[in-house]
C-alpha cells in the first residue's frame, strides 16, 4: 500500500469495508497518517460490532414469540404521562421480522436528529402503526395513568392486521383479550417497543411544535410541556392555557 497517498488510504477506508489481509498490511504502514486512518477504522467496527450485538439482543422477545407461533407482534409504548401540558401520546407498531433498524433504541436515548430518522425508517418498514391522543381535558378527568393505557389501547384497535402478541412497556392493559407481555425498560429491551416509543415521541413532538405557534410564552417547542423554569416562567406571566392539564401541580396555582 506504499504506492498509495495518504489520502487515498483514508478515503478507501472510509468508503468500504476491507479484508483482513488488507488492515493487516496497512497496520505495518509507518506513516503516521495511515496509522491514525488505521485507528479511526478499528474503532468504527468496534462501534459496528457493538450495535450489531444489541440489535440481536433487542429482537429476542420478538423471536420468542415467532417460535411460540405469533405472526403479529405489536410493540406498544406511550409518552407524555410526566408534562404539565399536552396530550399523552401512544404508538403501537407491528414490525416484520425481516426488518432493518440497527442502532434502534429507547427513543430517550437518541438524538432528536436520530429519532426523526428512525421514525422514517419504521414508517417505510413496518407492517401497521397505530397512534393514540388523550388531551388533557381527559386526563384531567380518569388521571394521567388511565388516560395512558386509553392512549394505548386506541393506537392498538387502529393496527391492521389485528396483532395475536403485544410486547408493552411495563403495563399491562387489561380491557383488551390479545395476549401480552408487560416488560419493564421493555423500550430498551425490544424492537417493537422501541419502534412505538420513537413514533410516539416524534409525533407527540410535533403535536407540541405546533401548540407553540399558538402559546408562544411556554417555549413549547423545547421543553414539550414539561415544567422548565422558562414553562414556570410563561405560567406565572400569563397563566395557563387551554392544554395545561389542570390536576397537575403546579398548574393547579394558576387556575
Amino acid at each position: 500500500m506504499a504506492d498509495r497517498t495518504i489520502k487515498e488510504i483514508k478515503a478507501l477506508l472510509q468508503t468500504e469495508k476491507v479484508s483482513d489481509d488488507l488492515l493487516r498490511s496497512l497496520e505495518t504502514d509507518q506513516r503516521q497518517g495511515v496509522k491514525q486512518a488505521v485507528t479511526t477504522y478499528k474503532k468504527m467496527l468496534e462501534k459496528e460490532a457493538k450495535l450489531q450485538e444489541q440489535w440481536q439482543s433487542m429482537q429476542e422477545y420478538e423471536r420468542y414469540y415467532y417460535d411460540k407461533g405469533k405472526h403479529y407482534i405489536a410493540g406498544v409504548d406511550e409518552v407524555g404521562r410526566g408534562p404539565l401540558a399536552g396530550p399523552v401520546v401512544a404508538a403501537a407498531v407491528i414490525l416484520p421480522a425481516t426488518c432493518q433498524l440497527v442502532g434502534l433504541t429507547d427513543s430517550k436515548k437518541l438524538s432528536k436528529k436520530k429519532r426523526e430518522c428512525f421514525a422514517k425508517q419504521i414508517q417505510k418498514q413496518a407492517i401497521s402503526i397505530g397512534i393514540g391522543r388523550v388531551d388533557n381535558e381527559v386526563i384531567d378527568q380518569i388521571n394521567i395513568y388511565q388516560a395512558s393505557l386509553l392512549a394505548m389501547e386506541q393506537a392498538i384497535k387502529q393496527l391492521s392486521p389485528v396483532p395475536d402478541q403485544l410486547l408493552i412497556d411495563a403495563v399491562s392493559l387489561p380491557r383488551l383479550t390479545i395476549d401480552q407481555d408487560p416488560i419493564i425498560k421493555g423500550d430498551q429491551k425490544s424492537i417493537s417497543i422501541a419502534a412505538a416509543s420513537i413514533i410516539a415521541k416524534v409525533t407527540r413532538d410535533k403535536i407540541m411544535l405546533d401548540y407553540h405557534l399558538s402559546y408562544p410564552y411556554y417555549q413549547f417547542d423545547k421543553n414539550q410541556g414539561y415544567g422548565t423554569r422558562a414553562h414556570l416562567n410563561g405560567m406565572e406571566q400569563h397563566g395557563i392555557t387551554a392544554i395545561h392539564r389542570q390536576s397537575f401541580a403546579p398548574v393547579r396555582d394558576y387556575i
